[in-house]
C-alpha cells in the first residue's frame, strides 16, 4: 500500500519510512525544512520527499495510510485534510509499529529516562555479533551498526521506547503500543515536564508499560533505583533486577574508569560471566552494557544468561554526540555530549573527571529541550554543572514560548555557581558564549565540552575551527 508520513525528516519518522519500504510498501512523505542527513539518506533509498504541508498535494496522491509524526497539531493543513475524510486511514507512529512491524517478532523494547539509545544499540549490535541478524529502530547514529534501522530476518526487534506522547490524537506513552516482550526499565525520573505533572505521573506511566508485558516475558529493572522499585512489586511476568547493591540478580562489580575507558564485572546469581574492558566511560554505561547483555541473553532464550558471550562488548564504540571527540591535542580537547536531563549531565562530567583527571573542565550548556528550559530543573541543574570548573550556559531555546515564571534562569544558575567558587557565566545569544569561549586565557590541559540535543548553532565546529586554524 501506499504510506505517507507526515513529519517524514525526523529520526524516527525517517528510519520507518526505509523499514516499511523494505517491506515492499510505496512511500513517501513530506516535512517543513527538507535538511540532511535524514533527507539524504530516504532520496538515496528512492523516497519522495515534498517541501512543506499542502492537502491539495496530499489529496490528489490519495495515499492508503497516513502516519502522523508527534510533532503535527490541529492548524496544520494536511492535518486539517485528513481529519475531513471518510476513507483515509491515519495512524501514530508507534500504532505503525505495532500493526506492520513488530506482529510476528519478539519486540525488545527500551525504556528509561536515560540511555535508550546507548542500550537499545548495545543490544542490537550483540545479537548482530552472535549472527541472529535482528531488526532495530533506534534513535540515533550508532557507530557499530550500519544504520539506525534494520528490518532484519531474525526473531527480534529492538525498538527505544519512549515515554512521550504518541500523537496529538493519542496521548499515551509511546511505549505502550509496541507489545513488549522483553522489557527494559532502565531507570526513572521526572522528565518531559510538557506533558507529565510531575514523578508519579511518569511512573504512572511506567506502570502501564509494565501491565501490558506477557506472562512469558521479562522486565528487566533497575534495582538500585527507588522510582523503579516502588512499581514492585509485579507477578504477571518474570522481573530481572541489575545493578551494583548485593541484591541484584546481575550485579556489576570491581567498576573502575580512566583515561582509557572503564572496566568492570558482570556476575549472575554470584557466578561470574564476563569481565568488560571498553573505551567508554561513566558507571551509567556499565548498567546500560548490563541491561544490553541481559535483554540480548534471554532474547535467544539462554535461561543462565551467562552462556551468552558477551566479548563483542569489549569493542563496542557507543553511538554518535555520545562525548564525540571534536578536537584532540596533547592539551586541548573538545567534545559534544548530548544531554537534556540533570542526571544525565552529571553522570557524564563524572566520566569526564575519571577519563581526564589532569584536565581543566570547561563545560557549555545550551538550554534546550522541553525539560532543560524550565525552571523546575533548575537546582538539579546547577548541581550538575557544579562538577566543572567553569560552566559557560548559552541561550534558552524558545524562551518567547514560556512565561518567565516557569522559564530557566540562567543569570541565577550562574551566580549560584560562582558562590560555589566556579567561574561561570551566563549568555543572551549562543554567539556571545562562543566569544567569551575564545577569550578565555587559560587554555593549557582543559576539556572544553557542549553539552546539548539540538545544534548550539554551531558554535562547538566554529570554536573547534578557531583552534586548527594558525595564530
Amino acid at each position: 500500500m501506499h504510506i505517507y508520513f507526515m513529519g517524514i525528516c525526523g529520526t524516527a519518522m525517517g528510519n520507518a519510512a526505509l523499514l516499511l519500504q523494505a517491506q515492499g510498501h510505496q512511500v513517501s512523505g513530506a516535512d517543513s525544512g527538507i535538511y540532511p542527513p535524514m533527507s539524504n539518506v530516504l532520496e538515496a533509498a528512492g523516497i519522495e520527499i515534498f517541501e512543506g504541508f499542502d492537502a491539495k498535494r496530499l489529496s490528489v496522491l490519495k495515499p492508503d495510510k497516513v502516519v502522523v509524526g508527534n510533532v503535527m497539531s490541529r492548524g496544520n493543513p494536511e492535518v486539517e485534510w485528513l481529519l475531513n475524510q471518510e476513507g483515509v486511514d491515519y495512524t501514530s507512529l508507534p500504532q505503525l509499529f505495532r500493526d506492520l512491524i513488530l506482529p510476528g517478532r519478539l519486540p525488545i523494547v527500551i525504556a528509561g529516562t536515560h540511555g535508550k539509545t546507548t542500550t537499545a544499540s548495545m543490544t542490537a549490535y550483540l545479537l548482530e555479533q552472535a549472527g541472529k541478524d535482528p531488526g532495530w529502530l533506534i534513535g540515533g547514529v550508532p557507530r557499530d551498526l550500519p544504520s539506525g534501522a534494520h528490518l532484519g530476518t531474525g526473531a527480534s526487534f529492538v525498538i527505544e521506547g519512549d515515554e512521550y506522547d504518541s500523537a496529538f490524537f493519542d496521548k499515551r506513552s509511546k511505549f505502550i503500543h509496541y507489545r513488549p516482550q522483553i522489557a527494559v526499565l532502565n531507570n526513572l525520573e521526572f522528565d518531559h515536564a510538557d506533558i507529565f505533572r510531575d514523578l508519579e505521573d511518569v511512573q504512572r506511566s511506567f506502570a502501564h508499560f509494565l501491565r501490558v508485558i506477557p506472562s512469558t516475558g521479562f522486565a528487566l529493572i533497575n534495582g538500585d533505583d527507588p522510582n523503579i522499585a516502588a512499581l514492585m512489586p509485579i507477578d504477571w511476568t518474570e522481573v530481572v533486577s541489575t545493578g551494583v547493591g548485593e541484591k541484584n540478580m546481575l550485579q556489576i562489580r570491581g567498576f573502575e574508569d580512566g583515561p582509557d575507558g572503564a572496566q568492570f564485572e558482570l556476575w549472575w546469581q554470584g557466578q561470574f560471566w564476563s569481565r568488560i574492558a571498553w573505551g567508554l566511560h561513566g558507571l551509567y554505561n556499565a548498567r546500560n552494557a548490563a541491561m544490553a547483555a541481559l535483554a540480548a541473553a534471554f532474547a535467544q532464550g539462554f535461561m543462565n544468561p551467562t552462556e551468552f558471550e558477551l566479548q563483542a562488548l569489549n569493542t563496542f564504540q557507543g553511538v554518535q554526540r555520545r562525548q564525540d571527540i571534536l578536537l584532540k591535542k596533547e592539551t586541548q580537547i573538545v567534545l559534544e555530549d548530548f544531554a537534556h536531563h540533570p542526571t544525565a549531565i552529571m553522570g557524564a562530567i563524572e566520566g569526564l573527571r575519571a577519563a581526564y583527571p589532569e584536565y581543566r573542565l570547561q563545560v557549555c550548556f545550551e538550554p534546550r529541550s522541553n525539560t532543560a528550559t524550565r525552571a523546575l530543573f533548575q537546582d538539579a541543574f546547577t548541581a550538575a554543572l557544579a562538577g566543572a570548573d567553569s560552566v559557560y550556559i548559552g541561550a534558552v531555546h524558545r524562551a518567547d514560548h514560556l512565561p518567565e515564571v516557569n522559564r530557566l534562569d540562567t543569570q541565577k544558575m550562574a551566580s549560584a555557581l560562582k558562590e560555589r567558587g566556579l567561574f561561570a557565566n551566563a549568555y543572551q545569544k549562543n554567539s556571545d558564549l562562543l566569544a567569551a569561549l575564545k577569550q578565555d586565557p587559560n587554555r593549557e590541559a582543559t576539556v572544553v565540552v557542549f553539552f546539548t540535543n539540538g545544534a548550539f548553532d554551531g558554535i562547538q565546529h566554529a570554536f573547534v575551527k578557531g583552534l586548527e586554524e594558525p595564530a
